[in-house]
C-alpha cells in the first residue's frame, strides 16, 4: 500500500475494467503499439466529472482525505489510495468509513465507485470486489459491502458476497491468461463498445481487413452473433445470403421484423463493392427545396449532452447568384450564436429569430435530427411556433441512397465523399471538452477550436448536400471523391 506506481506488469483494477469491456482492449493496453493509441478526449471528461463528483461527496478539503494518512486517521472518506495485494494494485475512487473495528481503529472502509449511469453493471460490481479484496490485509477485515454512487447522489448498496468475489478471481485469472498471449484476442463482438476506446482506429482497420460483420451498418453484437450462429461468418458471407432464406431464418428464430434480412444483405453488398446504390426508381431529386431557394442556412449545433447544454449554434449561409449557383462554402461567413446561459434562453431564441428572419425563403440544412429537436424544445419554452424550413439531410440520405459506409453519421458519409476536417482529430467529445475548459479559463484559443469544428461541420453537410443534388441531376452516384472546399 503506498503511492509507488504499480510495476509493468503488474494486474490492475484498470486492467481488469478494460477486460471486462473487451479482451482485447486489455491486451492492447498491456503491449498495443502506442503510436497507434488515440488520446481520448471521453477519458479526460470522466476525470473531470469524477473530480467534481468526489468534491460533492467529500466535505472536507481534498489534502484531509488523500494518502495513507488519511486512511490511517479514520477520515470519512478516503479518495485514490492506492492499495496493493499479491502483485495487485488498484485505486478506489473513494472509501467510505463505517464504525465497525478493524486493525485500523474503531472503524473500517467500504468501496464506493461513481458509477457514470443509473444502474450498475458486471464491470462495476466486479470492481468493487476487487476493491474490497484488496482492502482486506489493510484493515484486516474483509469488507463486506460497497456502493455504487449515481449521478443523481443516489446509493445503491452491495453485498461483496462470496459469489461475486469468485466471479472477480476468476476474471482476474483469465485476464492474466490473456495477458500471457503473443497475439490479441479476437475483436469484439458488440463494436459499439469501441466508440470510447483509444484503440479504435487500429482495431476498425482490422475489422475492415478482415471483413468483419460489425463493419456492416446495422449490425450489433446481437445480431452479429445470431447471423454467425447461422453460419454467416463475414461481410462477404451476408452479401452472399440468399435472403428468402435468411428471412426465414430470422422469422423462425422470432425476430419481429424478418424483413430486415433484405437490408442487412444490401447493405453488406455495397460495402463490399464500394458503390451506392440508389433506392428510389428514377432517382429522383433528394432535395428538391434547393431548386429555386434565394439561398441556404447550413445548420449545426454543438452539446454537451451530460450538462444538457446545447452550447453552440452554427449557421453558414450561402446566397445564389444570378448565375444560379451557390457561393463558395469555403468563403462563405460564419454566423456562430453561443448560448450563454448567464444571458438566459430569451436572449439566445431572440438571436436565432433574427438570423432566420434575415433569411427568409432559405432552407436550413441539418444533418441528424439533433437540430430540429433542439429548436421544437425551445420553441416551446418560449411559447412560440419551430422555425420552418429545416431540412434533415441524414434523413434525405437514407431515404434516398444505401451507401458503402459503416455508419450514416455525418463523419462517415462526409468523409466518404472525401471532405476532411481541418482539425483531423477533432470531434464531438473533444469540442466538449473544449467548451468546459473554455467556460474555466476563458482562453481564447479553446473557442476558437469550438468554432472551428462547427463550422467544419456546416462545411461537412454541404458537401452531402451538394453529392446528392449532383447524383440525382446526373442519374448516378458520382463516386468520385468531393472536395473539401
Amino acid at each position: 500500500m503506498g503511492d509507488t506506481p504499480p510495476a509493468d506488469n503488474a494486474l490492475t483494477d484498470r486492467l481488469l475494467r478494460s477486460w471486462l469491456r473487451g479482451r482485447r482492449k486489455a491486451w492492447l493496453d498491456r503491449h498495443g503499439d502506442s503510436a497507434e493509441r488515440l488520446w481520448n478526449p471521453h477519458r479526460a471528461l470522466q476525470l473531470a466529472d469524477r473530480e467534481r463528483r468526489l468534491q460533492q461527496c467529500i466535505n472536507q478539503p481534498i489534502e484531509r482525505c488523500t494518502g495513507l494518512g488519511a486512511l490511517q486517521r479514520g477520515e470519512p472518506a478516503v479518495r485514490l489510495l492506492l492499495l496493493r495485494r499479491d502483485g495487485i494494485c488498484g485505486r478506489p475512487t473513494l472509501l467510505l468509513r463505517k464504525p465497525q473495528p478493524s486493525q485500523l481503529g474503531n472503524f473500517s472502509y467500504q468501496p464506493a465507485l461513481l458509477q457514470p449511469g443509473r444502474h450498475g453493471t458486471r464491470e462495476h460490481r466486479l470492481t468493487l470486489a476487487l476493491w474490497g479484496w484488496l482492502l482486506e490485509p489493510v484493515q484486516g477485515t474483509a469488507a463486506s459491502q460497497g456502493w455504487l454512487l449515481n449521478p443523481r447522489g443516489q446509493r445503491e448498496r452491495l453485498s461483496l458476497h462470496s459469489g461475486l468475489n469468485r466471479q472477480m478471481q476468476t476474471a482476474l485469472t483469465r485476464l492474466q491468461q490473456d495477458l500471457k498471449r503473443r497475439n490479441p484476442p479476437p475483436l469484439t463482438h458488440d463494436r459499439r463498445k469501441c466508440t470510447l476506446c483509444s484503440w479504435r482506429r487500429s482495431c476498425d482497420g482490422v475489422a475492415e481487413a478482415q471483413g468483419e460483420l460489425s463493419t456492416v451498418s446495422g449490425i450489433g453484437g446481437k445480431r452479429q452473433e445470431l447471423l454467425q450462429e447461422l453460419g454467416i461468418a463475414d461481410r462477404q458471407a451476408l452479401a452472399d445470403a440468399p435472403s428468402d432464406w435468411l428471412m426465414q431464418q430470422l422469422d423462425e428464430r422470432g425476430i419481429q421484423q424478418p424483413e430486415l434480412a433484405i437490408e442487412l444483405i444490401a447493405q453488406a453488398k455495397v460495402q463490399q463493392h464500394g458503390i451506392a446504390e440508389p433506392l428510389q426508381a428514377g432517382n429522383p431529386d433528394p432535395l428538391p427545396e434547393l431548386s429555386d431557394a434565394p439561398g441556404v442556412l447550413l445548420y449545426d449545433i454543438e452539446s454537451d449532452p451530460d450538462a444538457r447544454d446545447d452550447f453552440l449554434h452554427g449557421f453558414l449561409p450561402l446566397s445564389r447568384g444570378a448565375d444560379g449557383r451557390f457561393e463558395a462554402a469555403g468563403s462563405a461567413p460564419y454566423r456562430p450564436i453561443l448560448a450563454l446561459r448567464e444571458h438566459g434562453e430569451d436572449r439566445l431564441w431572440l438571436r436565432l429569430q433574427r438570423l432566420l428572419a434575415a433569411h427568409p425563403g432559405w432552407p436550413v440544412l441539418h444533418y441528424g435530427e439533433t437540430e430540429a429537436i433542439a429548436l421544437k424544445r425551445m420553441a416551446e419554452r418560449q411559447n412560440s411556433e419551430p422555425p420552418q424550413g429545416l431540412v434533415d439531410l441524414h434523413q434525405r440520405v437514407r431515404q434516398h441512397w444505401r451507401l458503402p459506409v459503416d455508419s450514416y453519421g455525418l463523419k462517415a458519409v462526409a468523409s466518404w465523399r472525401g471532405f476532411r476536417w481541418s482539425q483531423p482529430t477533432a470531434e464531438g467529445a473533444r469540442c466538449v471538452l473544449w467548451w468546459r475548459q473554455w467556460r474555466a479559463r476563458r482562453q481564447r484559443n479553446q473557442l476558437d477550436q469550438i468554432l472551428r469544428y462547427n463550422r467544419d461541420d456546416c462545411l461537412a453537410t454541404w458537401a452531402v448536400a451538394q453529392w446528392l443534388s449532383n447524383a440525382a441531376a446526373s442519374g448516378s452516384d458520382n463516386s468520385s471523391p468531393a472536395s473539401s472546399d
